[in-house]
């Protein structure tokens, strides 16, 4: 297996107590990462899931202006944030995003070599040898099916990908895309995409383990009401973006769902990790 690069010296390791079980990381990832990431094994019914956020000071994920409503402008492109974006996807057997992030990001791909391109080699080395395919499925939930035709990532070759919809999401993507190689779809009954049923088929029928979510706000809501996560990887920014008056909020982590104050979800602290002004969380839905 080739070594990684890195984003250029390793990172500082404040606290880590999370359990040592499944696959764990190369040697040389680990000396990068100061530390083991070790991937649990799939659930019986599900995908093992995992989401990854940069997030700022005042927990806005996005300043949601034109050109620059994605990740980047919040994490200031750094590279330890693309690094560790890329070893997260390169974990995936399967990516989720939804048809929002894609109107976004018309030229973006979800693949590991999209996120740091240094680590290329690395990456497919890692994704070959814990059995994977060489580049994750790529999932876009959807209800209505208005989907961008341009956008790079529906190409379906070479990254494979699956639309989740419903029946009239399916007719209107079919419209927007037409046949192509690589495009399948998976259909829920109804006028909303069925999670619970999605990861169900994901896992049981197309042999998917890991599941990372790149979806944005609503999709993060609607996973963790539906108790679909496993683990959150959370980068804090040291920026504050704050909302402009008289325009839509910018958007926070969760939207779209409000919990109770008598039993909100609860996350545990499983390491904590630095890289300058920035800290690298990964937490555990309990």
């Amino acid at each position: 297996m080739s070594s990684p690069l890195g984003p250029g010296s390793a990172y500082t390791l404040l606290f880590d107590e999370a359990p040592r079980v499944g696959l764990g990381l190369p040697e040389a990832a680990q000396a990068i990462y100061a530390g083991n990431w070790c991937l649990p094994p799939a659930h019986a019914d599900r995908p093992y899931t995992f989401t990854n956020f940069v997030v700022s000071h005042d927990g806005r994920i996005s300043f949601a202006e034109p050109g620059r409503s994605g990740g980047g402008p919040v994490s200031r492109h750094s590279p330890y944030d693309t690094w560790l974006m890329g070893l997260i996807r390169a974990r995936a057997d399967a990516i989720l995003t939804g048809a929002g992030t894609l109107q976004v990001a018309r030229r973006h791909l979800w693949t590991p070599t999209q996120a740091f391109a240094s680590d290329a080699h690395f990456f497919a080395d890692l994704r070959m040898a814990e059995g994977r395919t060489p580049l994750p499925l790529l999932v876009v939930v959807t209800n209505r099916g208005d989907l961008p035709p341009d956008a790079a990532a529906l190409r379906g070759d070479p990254q494979p990908v699956l639309i989740a919809t419903t029946p009239a999401g399916a007719t209107r993507a079919y419209a927007h895309l037409g046949e192509r190689p690589g495009v399948r779809y998976h259909i829920s009954r109804g006028e909303t995409v069925d999670l619970i049923g999605l990861c169900a088929d994901l896992r049981q029928r197309m042999g998917v383990r890991s599941l990372l979510s790149e979806g944005g706000a609503l999709i993060y809501g609607a996973l963790v009401a539906q108790r679909l996560v496993d683990e959150t990887f959370l980068t804090n920014s040291p920026i504050i973006i704050g909302s402009p008056p008289g325009r839509p909020a910018r958007p926070s982590l969760i939207e779209g769902v409000g919990f109770s104050p008598d039993d909100p979800p609860h996350l545990r602290l499983l390491s904590l990790r630095r890289a300058g002004d920035y800290l690298f969380q990964r937490l555990a839905l309990v």
